[in-house]
């Protein structure tokens, strides 16, 4: 029996954070679902929640419904409702370290300095998991809450738009690949964030 892949976007609930930069893990889930014909409306283990199918496999699409460093309870009793394989968990999330635009998938890894992140990796006892990034870039001077809870300046959207198609492009690799496979076809070449 093919296992079942469960993605998780991170972000914050409410409709005033909706379009901004810390979002982009909700993004990336709305983007599958519509490709998928998922509905992701469902109310489950604290999170928005649907279930489906990709590439002869289970997949669960989830956003975790608690503000942003409140994340990890509903990864962790969703994977343990369903007794997922850590291997069958991909967390995707917006990353201050990488340029708007681009992204990275890794098989494990700490959080960054990622507060969701840290939250799941806590809620896990683990941080063996996959996880994708989307570069917003850096805050810089400005203070870094108020920098990902505000919507990308006009110049960035162009860039984000892309890098969160190419992340729901690299989701799919690497349901029907693994991660490996997705971190080859998908860490290489991306643009310039010119």
């Amino acid at each position: 029996m093919v296992a079942m892949k469960m993605v998780v976007g991170l972000g914050n609930p409410s409709d005033e954070y909706i379009d901004t930069r810390h979002n982009t893990g909700f993004k990336v889930i709305d983007l599958l679902a519509a490709a998928l014909k998922i509905d992701v409306r469902k109310r489950k283990f604290a999170a928005r929640f649907g279930a489906g199918g990709f590439s002869d496999r289970k997949l669960i699409l989830l956003k975790p419904w608690q503000f942003m460093n409140r994340s990890g309870q509903a990864v962790a009793t969703a994977v343990g409702f369903y007794r997922l394989a850590l291997s069958n968990l991909l967390v995707v999330t917006d990353d201050m370290s990488l340029d708007p635009g681009r992204i990275r998938i890794r098989a494990k890894g700490s959080a960054g300095g990622h507060n969701g992140l840290a939250d799941v990796i806590e809620k896990l006892g683990t941080d063996e998991f996959g996880r994708l990034r989307i570069g917003i870039g850096s805050s810089g001077e400005e203070d870094a809450v108020g920098y990902v809870l505000r919507k990308p300046k006009p110049a960035e959207r162009p860039l984000l738009d892309e890098a969160i198609e190419r992340a729901r492009d690299a989701v799919l690799c690497w349901i029907e690949y693994g991660i490996d496979t997705a971190m080859n076809e998908f860490n290489g070449e991306q643009p310039d964030s010119e």
